[in-house]
C-alpha cells in the first residue's frame, strides 16, 4: 500500500473549509487529474480520473462524516483506495487541514510515481489548489452537513481498515479523532 499525508493551512473559518470539501462535484476545479465527480446518494460518488496518462473510473463511499471535523472514505470497487480530511480550527479565521490517503498502485508507472513521490506531489498542489480556490471565492460554493457514523469496529475496539490499509495510529489525535496536528 501507499500512503500520503500532507497538510495545509487555509485563510479560512474551518465551517467554510469543511462546507467546500463537501462539494465533491467542484474537486475538478482545484484537482489536478479529477476529470469529474458525480454524487449518487448522500454517501456514494463515482469518480472519473486521469492521471499520468491513465484514466480511471471508480466508486467510493464515505464511510464517517462529521460536520467540522472529518471526511473519511473508501473505494468499492475500481481503484483500491481510502482516505480522510480532518478539519483543525487553529483560529477563528484560519484552519488547518490534514489528509491522509492510502491506495494500491496497480499499474507500473502509478508504482514508479509512489516511490518517487509522484503522488504526495500531486496531493500537495491539489491542497495549495484548494487553498487559492476557497481563499478567494469569499465563501463557499454549498455545504452538506449531514453525520456519517464511522463503520463498525473490529475485535481489537480499533476501526476495521478499508481494502486492508493498516491505519497509522501514531498520528490519531483523540479530541478531534483524526491526525494531530503539529
Amino acid at each position: 500500500m501507499a500512503s500520503v499525508q500532507e497538510s495545509i493551512d487555509v485563510a479560512v473559518p474551518v465551517s467554510t473549509a469543511y462546507n467546500q470539501w463537501t462539494q465533491f462535484e467542484s474537486f475538478p476545479r482545484f484537482m489536478d487529474g479529477v476529470d469529474s465527480i458525480t454524487q449518487s446518494s448522500e454517501t456514494m460518488t463515482h469518480w472519473v480520473t486521469s492521471i499520468g496518462g491513465v484514466k480511471r473510473e471508480f466508486d467510493a463511499e464515505i464511510t464517517e462524516q462529521h460536520p467540522d471535523q472529518r471526511i473519511a472514505w473508501k473505494s468499492t470497487d475500481g481503484e483500491s483506495h481510502a482516505g480522510v480530511v480532518t478539519f483543525h480550527r487553529l483560529d477563528e479565521s484560519t484552519t488547518r487541514l490534514m489528509v491522509q490517503i492510502d491506495w494500491r498502485p496497480e499499474s507500473f508507472v502509478e508504482k514508479v510515481g509512489s516511490v518517487v513521490n509522484a503522488d504526495a506531489i500531486q496531493v500537495k498542489g491539489d491542497l495549495k489548489r484548494f487553498k487559492s480556490f476557497i481563499e478567494k471565492s469569499g465563501g463557499e460554493t454549498g455545504a452538506w452537513r449531514g453525520e456519517v457514523d464511522a463503520p463498525p469496529t473490529g475485535e481489537t475496539g480499533d476501526a476495521v481498515p478499508a481494502n486492508d490499509a493498516v491505519p497509522d495510529t501514531s498520528t490519531n489525535d483523540p479530541d478531534s479523532g483524526g491526525p494531530r496536528a503539529n
